[in-house]
């Protein structure tokens, strides 16, 4: 058995649980590599990544390079002697980098592999109506997801459930994966299986502006998915046209109704306190959304302050 001496790599908040999950089950972090800082928003302000935030508040050694085939890094990293890199949700590493640790470098992705390779998984996995879900991890190699998986954890997708809410409950889910993970490779038992690819149906494309726009020619079971899976982040839009009025609406909730209806699809029907749109064999009701320059709000906040026509619709 060999004792392990972990860098840990990783950036946004679902990586932070993950990290903090090794640290409490005392296993030795040498190191903690994490995005370089940049100025974000209106005001340009300096953003820091969430795990930057834990390393520094937990005196944890921190590296942020900006290239990660910069010889300066490269001699810091091997400075560290670990013998295990444990990569979440991080960015490409080159060879140089993940060959370097003689246990190996893994990854814990938040799909079950080979399915949803790529970038978002848990929201595509919502999007397409899946139920069930789980966490792969796997050793690094060449290409994106692809590598001998060590474990997988699998957990079913409620059928209102949001990407958000899925997201929070993967990292528990991936924290136990992590540890059981580093426990196989501690003792030598870790046995990893190659990936078939002749499995994979789906895949977790980068969100974008145009992945994320609602189309309205989808059943509402789709749409509801769709707002779902990308709720609260990045958020589903459309766009919100009365007479000469047009406004990029951002939909965080919905609850879709299956009923016979003979209105256009796409018709906007409103109430002092509701708003619905007619979709194929049903109505969709929006509970949560945003207006341009407004905060996000219920529905009936909403419709205090403005007043939609008849003639409302969303395309």
């Amino acid at each position: 058995m060999e004792k392990l001496k972990i860098v840990f790599m990783g950036t946004p908040e679902f990586a932070v649980g993950i990290l903090d999950t090794i640290c409490q089950n005392k296993y030795e972090v040498v190191g903690v590599i994490t995005a370089a800082d940049k100025p974000a928003g209106r005001g340009q302000k300096v953003s820091t990544s969430a795990v930057k935030d834990y390393a520094v508040t937990n005196n944890l050694r921190l590296l942020q390079p900006t290239n990660l085939k910069d010889e300066v890094f490269i001699e810091e990293l091997k400075s560290l002697n670990a013998n295990l890199f444990v990569v979440v949700a991080f960015r490409m590493l080159p060879e140089v980098v993940w060959k370097m640790p003689k246990l190996g470098t893994f990854n814990l992705h938040a799909s079950l592999l080979p399915q949803y390779r790529g970038a978002a998984p848990i929201n595509w996995a919502i999007i397409n109506g899946e139920e069930k879900t789980g966490v792969t991890t796997f050793f690094i190699d060449d290409k994106i997801d692809t590598g001998a998986m060590i474990l997988q954890s699998e957990t079913s997708i409620s059928k209102n459930e949001t990407a958000g809410e899925l997201h929070d409950r993967l990292i528990e889910i991936g924290s136990k994966a992590v540890i059981e993970s580093l426990e196989l490779i501690e003792k030598g038992n870790a046995k990893p299986q190659q990936q078939d690819d002749s499995l994979i149906t789906k895949t977790a494309y980068k969100l974008n502006k145009d992945n994320c726009k609602i189309d309205w020619n989808k059943s509402g079971v789709e749409i509801h998915n769709h707002i779902r899976g990308l709720s609260p982040y990045p958020a589903s839009w459309t766009i919100l046209k009365d007479n000469e009025n047009e406004w990029n609406m951002k939909i965080y909730e919905s609850i879709f109704t299956e009923e016979e209806h003979q209105l256009k699809i796409g018709t906007v029907i409103t109430s002092k306190k509701e708003l619905s749109i007619a979709v194929k064999k049903g109505m969709l009701s929006i509970k949560v959304l945003q207006f341009p320059g407004k905060k996000k709000m219920k529905t009936h906040e909403l419709l205090n302050g403005i007043q939609l026509t008849e003639n409302a619709m969303v395309i």
